[in-house]
C-alpha cells in the first residue's frame, strides 16, 4: 500500500471513529433526556481512550492495519454484511436501552456493580487492542486480504483463542449494560455477545477454507473464545 493511500486510510478510519463516538453519544444522551450521565460520559471517555492508545500503539508501528480499517471492501463475505449488521444494531440498542432506563427508572443497579461494569469495559476493550497489536490483520470485515500478504496470527493472545478480540468484545457488550446501570439494556447485549460468537463459527469455516495454516492452527488452538470451555 502507497504512503499516500495508506494516508487517506488512516484519515477516513479517523473520521469514522469520531463519527462513531459521535453516534454513541446521540444514543445515549437523547433517550435518556438529559447530559447529567455520569455512566455514559465514562463509557465515551472508555471509548476514546481505546481510540488514542491504539493510534499511540498500532498507528505508529502499523498504519497499514488503521488504513484497512477505514476501507470498504467489496471481496467482504456476505454473511459477514448481515452479521456485523445485527452487531451494530443490537450494539446501539444496548446504548438506547440504557438512556431509557435512566429517564423512566426502569433499573436500581447498586454503585459498585455499575463500577465494576465500566472496569470489565475497559478490560474488554484492552484485550481488543492486544489482539489488534498482535495481529497486523485485524480487519473490520471477514476477508482474506490477499494484498497484504494475509497470514495465520498466532502470537500475542491468539496463543490461547482464536478469537481474543472477540472475546474482548463480547465482554464488553455484556458489561456495557451494567456499566451504564440498566437490567433492561442486558437484552440486546446478549443478542450482540450471540452474534459475536456467530460470527466466530462462520470465519473459521471460511478461514479454514481459504487460509493456508489455519486448519492446522485450529488443531493448535482449540478454543475459540475462552480456554477449557469454548
Amino acid at each position: 500500500m502507497s504512503q499516500a493511500k495508506t494516508a487517506r486510510g488512516v484519515l477516513r478510519r479517523g473520521l469514522q471513529l469520531l463519527a462513531g463516538g459521535a453516534l454513541l453519544a446521540l444514543a445515549m444522551f437523547v433517550p435518556a433526556g438529559t447530559l447529567g450521565w455520569w455512566q455514559a460520559w465514562a463509557v465515551l471517555a472508555i471509548f476514546f481512550g481505546a481510540i488514542a492508545f491504539n493510534a499511540v500503539v498500532i498507528l505508529r508501528g502499523d498504519p497499514e492495519l488503521i488504513a484497512e480499517r477505514g476501507e470498504t471492501r467489496e471481496d467482504t463475505k456476505g454473511w459477514d454484511r448481515v452479521v456485523m449488521a445485527t452487531i451494530t444494531l443490537s450494539t446501539l440498542l444496548i446504548l438506547v436501552v440504557g438512556g431509557l432506563d435512566l429517564r423512566f427508572g426502569w433499573s436500581n443497579v447498586p454503585l459498585a456493580l455499575s463500577i465494576a461494569g465500566l472496569i470489565l469495559i475497559l478490560a474488554g476493550y484492552a484485550v481488543v487492542s492486544w489482539a489488534m497489536s498482535a495481529n497486523r490483520f485485524f480487519a473490520r470485515v471477514v476477508r482474506i486480504q490477499e494484498d497484504r500478504g494475509h497470514t495465520v496470527c498466532s502470537s500475542g493472545p491468539y496463543q490461547f483463542v482464536r478469537h481474543p478480540g472477540y472475546a474482548g468484545s463480547i465482554v464488553s457488550s455484556l458489561a456495557m449494560s451494567v456499566g451504564l446501570g440498566s437490567w433492561w439494556a442486558l437484552i440486546p447485549a446478549v443478542f450482540t455477545a450471540g452474534a459475536l460468537g456467530v460470527r466466530t463459527v462462520l470465519e473459521d469455516r471460511a478461514l479454514s477454507l481459504e487460509l493456508p495454516g489455519y486448519s492446522g492452527y485450529m488443531a493448535e488452538v482449540r478454543y475459540r473464545l475462552l480456554p477449557r470451555v469454548w
